[in-house]
């Protein structure tokens, strides 16, 4: 059994009726799973993932990358197998895990955040105020038409439409973080597109 067999696991649909005698705890589960019983892994995704999946989302976390942390936390938990004991409850073992995939989620969240937020402070310290300081000193359709769609659509989303990152990501169907970095880097061209005009 490898992780790969695991991550088939998470994703797999629950198509199986439910057998009529009792099933096991989840201390046997983890028990067996760390054995290689990959059916005893696939029992515990069956029975856990909706409610992490809830856990993610009261959090505060939208609903396409709860789904990803979800799955990201039975794969800790599949790699973690091994190191679990059956005196611990599996609760709270399951959900200290997920608890830390949670906490490294923010961590990158803020880390996205802030290198955005220096990218259009040097933008707005050098043009006035970034996008409108920009429209005084070029066309900015002009500079918009020259990024890459992907690129450009969550900037027009952002800046004239003025909806959200999660309703972008939602529009575009797209991870929160990579409406986040595609801003990011259009922020960044946009600026030496305007770079290069004040030198021509």
């Amino acid at each position: 059994m490898d992780t790969r067999q695991a991550a088939c696991a998470c994703t797999r649909m629950n198509s199986t009726c439910m057998p009529d005698h009792p099933e096991p705890e989840d201390s046997d589960l983890m028990l067996r799973t760390a054995a290689g019983d990959m059916a005893a892994f696939e029992t515990i995704v069956r029975r856990h993932q909706q409610k992490l999946m809830n856990f993610f989302v009261r959090m505060g976390v939208n609903t396409g990358r709860a789904e990803e942390l979800v799955q990201d936390t039975l794969l800790r938990v599949f790699r973690n197998s091994g190191r679990y004991r059956a005196s611990a409850r599996f609760t709270t073992f399951l959900y200290t895990i997920a608890r830390n995939a949670l906490i490294d989620e923010l961590r990158r969240n803020q880390r996205e955040e802030d290198a955005i937020a220096e990218e259009t402070a040097r933008l707005n310290a050098g043009h006035d105020c970034g996008l409108a300081g920009m429209q005084a000193r070029m066309d900015v359709r002009s500079a918009l038409s020259k990024l890459p769609p992907k690129l450009r659509e969550p900037v027009i989303l952002s800046v004239y439409q003025g909806m959200r990152y999660e309703e972008i990501a939602d529009v575009l169907k797209i991870p929160l973080g990579t409406v986040k970095s595609r801003i990011f880097l259009a922020m960044r061209a946009l600026r030496n597109l305007l770079d290069e005009n004040t030198k021509t």
